[in-house]
């Protein structure tokens, strides 16, 4: 039996394109600070949370089963008490998070001329 997709091309720039949220999932602010982290290691909830600065507990597990669900993290609980889950990137979450290390890397490395032209931007409005 044939799916909807199988003669679909896939074009992240068409509304009706599932690649988009996936792409989505992944670059969001959340989505892409939690690949990130799980670039080097495998982590628990608690230890993502703690890498990941800022995200809330809720927010941290909606992107973490977006992620699973995409096929770019994986959960696996461990069979002691008291429970432990274990988070970590599969082969396709490993590239993509090596991808977005670069723009990441790119962009902390820049942040002077970003600050710059913040700088210039505001003072040519008014000073925000």
């Amino acid at each position: 039996m044939a799916s909807d997709t199988d003669d679909l091309a896939f074009d992240v720039f068409s509304r009706r394109c599932p690649s988009r949220s996936t792409l989505e999932h992944a670059t969001g602010r959340w989505g892409s600070l939690t690949l990130g982290a799980l670039y080097e290691e495998s982590l628990r909830f608690n230890e993502l949370r703690r890498r990941v600065d800022g995200v809330s507990e809720k927010m941290l597990s909606q992107t973490l089963h977006a992620l699973e669900r995409d096929g770019l993290v994986l959960r696996e609980a461990q069979p002691v008490n008291p429970p432990r889950v274990d988070y970590e990137l599969t082969p396709f979450g490993r590239e993509v998070a090596g991808q977005l290390l670069g723009l990441i890397r790119l962009v902390e490395g820049r942040m002077d001329e970003v600050l710059a032209a913040r700088s210039r931007y505001d003072e040519a409005r008014g000073g925000r």
